[in-house]
């Protein structure tokens, strides 16, 4: 293969490596923002005393965990697809928000 020619391989494998790491990013940074969603529908629901509002809270805190869940699992598919296949650190630094129900009953309001 030529220098120029292998020159140019390495450029595109380094692009594509690049765009890898960035599609990695973008899937992490859709996560931690369902994930703070999660948190804070979580704080607001365990804060209120309105019944309304806890129910109305409720169900919003349901639909941004299945959001974080798929958002999680999105990231897990795109680990997986690099050769990725160890997901300890995601699930030590993005655990999955727990059920309203396990949410409610760990702060003693179930």
């Amino acid at each position: 293969m030529s220098g120029t020619r292998s020159e140019g391989l390495r450029r595109v494998e380094k692009e594509i490596a690049s765009e890898k790491a960035a599609a990695l990013g973008r899937a992490g940074e859709r996560l931690e923002a369902a994930l703070a969603e999660t948190r804070d529908l979580g704080a607001r629901l365990l804060g209120t005393h309105d019944a309304a509002e806890r129910e109305r809270l409720a169900e919003a805190y349901a639909s941004a965990r299945r959001r974080a869940l798929q958002a999680r699992m999105a990231l897990l598919i795109q680990r997986e697809a690099l050769g990725l296949r160890r997901h300890a650190t995601v699930d030590q630094q993005f655990p999955e928000p727990p059920s309203v129900a396990d949410l409610l009953r760990r702060a003693g309001r179930a």
